[in-house]
């Protein structure tokens, strides 16, 4: 019988009523996700190759902005506006990936308003400005540095957030040590050190940008 205290999660007495247990296991819910992420990674690499003047480090980038942005869109929407999903029936994929990543962190199945709110603000916000950024990147705009800075410090803000608040909550959600550090620190690792090398990479090319602007601005009001 499926009662409020029937599920997998920490604190033990987490109330979910109409808790339905997970279908799909373990290795075929991250299985898809991985193949998935390949699948979107090759195919913005390879398309990539074709434009002209596109170096290495711009096509790798292209594909963080189409792996990430897909992740928020989708995955992190999914769970944003679905409330109930630890109540499906269907072994919706969407469904089972948060049934299974909130065992490294119950607060998403608990529905912790924290958590809802900078998900959903990642998947409305950050999600598009990600596919924006590739975009922006291939067709060489001169807001590509400043957009994927300002990105990237919004995924920065969000994962702190995501780590301090659990700190501040006696962070004691995983079900294990293995789901703690597989789901709750390793799967948010990369949005902590790939958005500060590129917050790097693009202040510099600001700055940059900035010093060799400068003295051109100063000649043109010289000659005036």
């Amino acid at each position: 019988m499926e009662g409020s205290h029937d599920h997998p999660y920490v604190p033990r007495d987490l109330k979910l009523e109409g808790y339905v247990p997970l279908v799909l296991p373990m290795s075929t819910i991250v299985g898809i996700y991985v193949v998935a992420s390949l699948v979107v990674v090759s195919i913005v690499w390879i398309f990539s190759g074709k434009a002209q003047k596109i170096t290495r480090i711009e096509r790798w980038l292209m594909c963080w902005w189409a792996f990430t942005g897909l992740t928020h869109m989708i995955l992190e929407g999914y769970f944003a506006f679905s409330p109930e999903f630890y109540k499906d029936k269907t072994a919706c994929y969407l469904a089972e990936v948060w049934k299974e990543y909130s065992k490294g962190d119950s607060r998403y199945v608990a529905r912790a308003s924290d958590i809802v709110a900078v998900e959903g603000l990642t998947a409305v916000l950050e999600g598009p400005a990600c596919l924006l950024a590739i975009y922006a990147i291939a067709t060489r705009k001169s807001y590509s540095y400043i957009l994927q800075f300002a990105i990237s410090l919004g995924q920065l803000y969000g994962t702190f957030v995501y780590f301090i608040t659990a700190f501040l909550d006696g962070d004691n959600f995983a079900t294990s040590p293995f789901h703690y550090y597989a789901y709750y620190v390793g799967a948010n690792f990369s949005w902590l050190v790939i958005p500060t090398l590129i917050c790097i990479r693009c202040w510099k090319k600001i700055c940059a940008a900035v010093e060799v602007a400068q003295p051109q601005a100063q000649k043109k009001t010289k000659t005036r």
